[in-house]
């Protein structure tokens, strides 16, 4: 994924860290779990630049919890969090909300 802008990638939106996100636990396979929440957040960061968004002011990221299970959170500074759910709560107000 892609944004606009040069230091996209140095901008600090993933520097997301859950509780007990630096713990490895020896077995678990923390890849697979990581593949499937890349996969569900390029398709959230293709839908975020389709509908105007700057990867640089939010965007998906993938991570794993400590159990191996895919991850995606939301990045983002405040202003760009505020219009993504001001984006959200039009759509539910206008089809009442996500079937």
């Amino acid at each position: 994924m892609t944004g606009s802008g040069d230091s996209w990638l140095n901008d600090g939106l993933d520097d997301v860290v859950g509780d007990g996100g630096a713990l490895w636990v020896p077995g678990v396979d923390y890849m697979a779990g990581w593949r499937t929440a890349r996969e569900a957040a390029d398709r959230l960061n293709r839908a975020l630049l389709g509908v105007g968004f700057e990867l640089s002011a939010v965007r998906a990221v993938a991570s794993t919890d400590g159990d191996g299970r895919g991850v995606v959170r939301l990045a983002g500074r405040p202003e760009s969090a505020e219009l993504l759910a001001g984006l959200l709560e039009g759509l539910a107000e206008g089809s009442g909300g996500v079937a």
